[in-house]
């Protein structure tokens, strides 16, 4: 670009800064900045106070995420544990069923019998 070029390009920037400055009451100005000063001092505090928290968060996870692990590993031996008796007990009642026929009563009776829920069923 040319030297002339460039000073035309500073003199128009120059004189449509000053019009847009007489558009705009300089007071309304100075209440707008200091409206976004409060606003950035609010959303600082906000900023802080969201820091803390995130760190007590993590302090916290910490301090339970070795008995989140340790009970979730308790949990699936438990349940292992269980389907294994589960299987067990099928097996024992259906040889009992095999060798004795009339073990154990018929589905209709049963139901009136034991109204618990099944637990072998996934809920």
């Amino acid at each position: 670009m040319e030297e002339w070029e460039k000073e035309s390009i500073k003199t128009a920037s120059e004189e449509i800064s000053t019009e847009v400055k007489t558009l705009i009451d300089s007071h309304d100005l100075d209440s707008l900045k200091q409206l976004q000063l409060l606003i950035l001092g609010r959303l600082q505090d906000s900023n802080a106070v969201l820091s803390h928290f995130n760190d007590y968060s993590e302090h916290c996870f910490a301090e339970v995420s070795a008995d989140f692990s340790r009970n979730t590993r308790l949990l699936k031996t438990m349940k292992s544990d269980l389907d294994y008796i589960f299987q067990k007990l099928r097996s024992m009642k259906a040889k009992i069923l095999a060798t004795y026929p009339d073990a154990f009563p018929d589905d209709s009776t049963a139901q009136a019998l034991d109204s618990r829920p099944d637990l072998e069923l996934p809920q």
